[in-house]
Formats: structure tokens, C-alpha cells, sequence
């Protein structure tokens, strides 16, 4: 079988990662290939098969496909091969409302996107309470797995204390000191002079090393449309890792999250690590930006804080916001994370690439696959 995954636009990350090296393991024969933006080339691993995003290698690799793997839309002109598959991930839990549920959008905006919607034939959902609203913001009616999400399993995995010591040592920070990861993810109403979406900072970083010192780290990762505005934050002990290619590693090397209305903040909950939530703009963002799909207030797994000197204070104190909030953290948890016991991925690869109706497709190309 022919498996083309494509991550963010070309990054080598999230769920179709982990897709793809559980399928590695596994040996079964596919041929794999990824679509590559060459500014996230480097993430990707030496022997790993990758044509430019966008180029015509890419159109022509996506419309030779069997199956076709992604983590959001494809925002490429091609046409799917008749027979061939498409799985789409979609890369988080939504708090925020999304596609066709979203209060405004450019205009054409989400017709263009809705054709990629058109083209899917399965999606997975990573928990019970999401698979209504991805069905209802995608007006999908297609095959959901609920599954988990393939890119936590590493979360709970055998190897996830080596792969912490790792990843810290390669941003320099030792044993000793706490990481804080800031994840905010991007506001629709935000644009530079060129109408390109933008990201403004209000965490007050003078301030986060005014308080806790040396003794904190902060690491900071934007969402993947707003990845590249963060602009210079040459500071002692805080580092743009908005390019570092799998977010999974920066969970396990952080011992506290900061987050908005991410859908990070579901992933990061599978470790049981203290999250903060800065919501300077909640009401706005949740009244007339976006829309939430669930009560935030009577659902967030920790403390809704609206200024920096709050999330300092918080993360001066993460005892008291440990046993505050240690009820909420265990129903949010069993509400979003009840899948995500390590066999996500393995879920995947065993309904969608493995038994006779996929041996048939990798035998007899797009046309002999079996629905």
C-alpha cells in the first residue's frame, strides 16, 4: 500500500507520526511517503521518503496514493484517486469552536477548506465527548473511530522517562530546574499590516525571570499558523521551540503547562502535570471570537488566570494548585483522556492497514480497495 502523510503542511509530527513509525515497526511492506516543507526538513529522520509540500512531486504523490494520511486540512489543489482512502486525524480534542461552527471567517474561506473535508472517508476522534462536535463542525458522516490520539501513547509509554532526560539535555536544562511550557494558541482577529495571521505575547517575560529566577525555564511553543511571529526573546532560560518537530517531547520534558484554549492542554492532561490557564481574554475570545463547545469555567482542570503576576504566583505555588484543583484534573481526565492507555496508534494501524481488505489494496493499488 501506498501511505502519503502530511502534518501541519510538512512537518514531520503529530498523530500521522506516530502512524507511520507504528507502522514501521510493524514491517508490513507499505510505501511511505511524507509531504516535506523544507523549513522543517531537518525534523524529519535520515531514510524517511519526502517530496517538497506543494511541489508536483506532491500532487502527483497524493494522487497515487492508496491511503492518504493527515493531522488537518490539505490545503493543495489534487484530485484522490478513485478507490484510494483518506484518513484524517485532525490534530486535537476542540474547546474552541471549529470549521463550519466558527462565529466568522474570510469570506471563501470555508468553502475551500470543505472541499478537503469532502475528500475524507475516515477520521479518528480522541475521545468519546469530541466525536459529536467533529461531526458537527465537519458536517462528516463518514467512518469515526473513537481511538485516542496515536501521538500520546508515547505519553504513557515505557521509554517516556529517557525521552524527558533527553529532550532536556538538548535544550541545555539540567535536572534541577522546573519547566514551565507556554502553548497559546492563535486569535482569528489578529493580522499584520499584509492581513497574515499574527501572534502578540502578554505573558510578561521581564517578569517570569524577576520572579522565579534561574531555578525556571520557560519554554515556548505557538501554534503551528502563527509559528514563525514570536520575535526576539533573547533571555536567559527561555526558548522559542515553536520548530521543534514533535510537541509530545516537550511534554514530557516540562513538569507544568501554561495554555489558553490549546488543545494542548488534552494532551498534556494524559501526564498528570500541573496545567495553568492564562485567559486574559476569555470572555471575548469565548463571546465573540470563537465560541466554546463546553463550559470552560466548570470543566478546566486548573486555576482560569487573567494577568502574568497570576500565573507567577500560581506557578510559585503549584502544591496548592495540585490540591485545589485535583478533583476537576481527575473528571477531565476521565472525561478526554479515557483512550489514551498507549494503544492509540496501534488501534489505527490495525482497522485502517492491516487484515485481507487491505492486503487486497496493497496487492491491486487505489482501485481494488475495499470499503
Amino acid at each position: 500500500m501506498k501511505i502519503v502523510y502530511n502534518s501541519f503542511g510538512g512537518r514531520y509530527s503529530d498523530n500521522p507520526r506516530a502512524i507511520y513509525e507504528l507502522l514501521l515497526s510493524r514491517d508490513e511492506g507499505h510505501n511511505h511517503v511524507w509531504l516535506a516543507d523544507p523549513v522543517h526538513l531537518h525534523g524529519f529522520p535520515a531514510g524517511a521518503q519526502t517530496v517538497p509540500f506543494g511541489s508536483e512531486a506532491c500532487i502527483d504523490a497524493l494522487e497515487t496514493a492508496d491511503m492518504v494520511v493527515s493531522n488537518t486540512h490539505i490545503e493543495l489543489e489534487w484530485t484522490k484517486a478513485p478507490g484510494a482512502e483518506y484518513l484524517q486525524t485532525w490534530h486535537g480534542t476542540p474547546l474552541k469552536h471549529i470549521h463550519f461552527d466558527v462565529f466568522q471567517a474570510p469570506p471563501g474561506r470555508l468553502d475551500y477548506l470543505t472541499r478537503d473535508v469532502r475528500r475524507w472517508d475516515h477520521l479518528i476522534s480522541p475521545n468519546t465527548a469530541s466525536t459529536g462536535p467533529l461531526r458537527q463542525a465537519f458536517g462528516f458522516t463518514g467512518d469515526v473511530a473513537e481511538t485516542g490520539y496515536p501521538r500520546n501513547d508515547v505519553l504513557v509509554s515505557a521509554q517516556r522517562d529517557e525521552l524527558r532526560t533527553r529532550v532536556r539535555q538538548q535544550f541545555g536544562i539540567g535536572d534541577d530546574k522546573k519547566v514551565v511550557l507556554y502553548t497559546p494558541t492563535w486569535r482569528d482577529d489578529l493580522r499584520d499590516e499584509n492581513g497574515e495571521q499574527d501572534f502578540k505575547l502578554h505573558l510578561d517575560l521581564d517578569e517570569f525571570s524577576r520572579r522565579l529566577g534561574p531555578d525556571h525555564v520557560l519554554l515556548m511553543r505557538l501554534h503551528y499558523m502563527v509559528s514563525g511571529r514570536l520575535g526576539d526573546i533573547d533571555r536567559p532560560g527561555v526558548f522559542d521551540v515553536s520548530f521543534h518537530p514533535n510537541v509530545s517531547d516537550l511534554y514530557l520534558a516540562a513538569d507544568v503547562m501554561i495554555t489558553d484554549y490549546s488543545s494542548t492542554m488534552f494532551d498534556f492532561a494524559v501526564t498528570g502535570k500541573p496545567l495553568l490557564f492564562f485567559t486574559y481574554d476569555l470572555a471575548h475570545y469565548r463571546d465573540t471570537l470563537r465560541g466554546f463547545y463546553f463550559d470552560f469555567h466548570l470543566t478546566a482542570p486548573g486555576p482560569l488566570l487573567h494577568t502574568s503576576s497570576e500565573v507567577f504566583d500560581a506557578l510559585a505555588d503549584l502544591e496548592t494548585v495540585r490540591e485545589q484543583h485535583q478533583e476537576a484534573y481527575a473528571r477531565f481526565q476521565q472525561t478526554f483522556a479515557h483512550l489514551e492507555d498507549g494503544g492509540a496508534a496501534a488501534r489505527v494501524a490495525d482497522r485502517y492497514f492491516s487484515g485481507p481488505a487491505n492486503e487486497m489494496r496493497a496487492h491491486t493499488g487505489s482501485s481494488g480497495s475495499v470499503r
